[in-house]
């Protein structure tokens, strides 16, 4: 992209539009659902966010790029911790995700639902700071 996608302001927020599988556009391209974002009174750059499901795409592959492997062949604790930063992320409010999910890792959808499980029953029992 030229024109405004060359602005140091674009170059800034690109790690962060990439991360987010989002994609720049020019502001007079952007249509009613994209985040138009300006810089000193001025209209910069545009930013087309992703659907969710093309999200859910988008972070797995950044998951295996980060673990340098398939997901399906990481270990059980390994597994365990993608299930975590997962639900973080909100991957099992999208519709199918769980099953998504599972197909990454190489697991069925009841082992996804254990991993939950087991997270929120940790969560649940470590002790709370005081005055909380």
């Amino acid at each position: 992209m030229t024109g405004s996608g060359d602005h140091p302001f674009s170059a800034a927020i690109k790690p962060l539009v990439d991360a987010m599988g989002a994609e720049l556009v020019a502001p007079a391209d952007a249509r009613g659902d994209d985040v138009v974002l300006t810089w000193e009174g001025h209209e910069v750059i545009a930013v087309r966010l992703p659907h969710l499901a093309d999200s859910l795409d988008h972070i797995l592959a950044d998951l295996q790029r980060r673990h340098g492997k398939s997901l399906s062949e990481l270990d059980r604790k390994a597994k365990q911790t993608v299930v975590r930063i997962l639900e973080e992320r909100g991957a099992f409010s999208v519709r199918h995700g769980v099953e998504t999910v599972a197909s990454a890792l190489g697991v069925s959808r009841f082992t996804v639902y254990n991993y939950l499980n087991r997270e929120n029953a940790a969560r649940d029992t470590k002790p709370q700071a005081e005055g909380s």
